[in-house]
């Protein structure tokens, strides 16, 4: 868990800056390429932890819950595509119930319904 939010989504914020809010700024053309490198080194690091493993630490525990919590929010970045066992544990994980159940618990606030159990 502590790897998942002090090591893994640090510079994921950052991505998100660049893209979102800073896209028309002129430096974002020389920023943007350092962010991203800045996560893939942090992605390739949890790539190899990984391996072919389905999570890490042989079940699924509350450290994969939060990992992939972090992570989703570079599915549309196109930063993973080059660590196919991170896509595959991403997907893996966004379909257990209990992830499902947190993402909605989490997301009820914003769509005006009440979370579901």
């Amino acid at each position: 868990m502590l790897a998942a939010v002090n090591t893994v989504e640090p510079p994921i914020p950052e991505v998100e800056t660049a893209r979102l809010l800073e896209r028309d700024k002129p430096c974002n053309n020389a920023r943007m390429p350092l962010v991203a490198e800045h996560v893939q080194n942090r992605l390739k690091r949890l790539s190899a932890r990984l391996g072919k493993a389905d999570w890490f630490a042989g079940a699924f525990t509350a450290g994969d819950l939060m990992m992939v919590s972090v992570r989703f929010r570079l599915k549309s970045s196109g930063l993973l595509e080059d660590s196919p066992n991170l896509v595959g544990y991403l997907a893996r994980g966004e379909s257990r119930p209990a992830y499902q159940r947190a993402f909605d618990a989490q997301s009820a606030p914003y769509a005006g319904k009440p979370p579901t159990r």
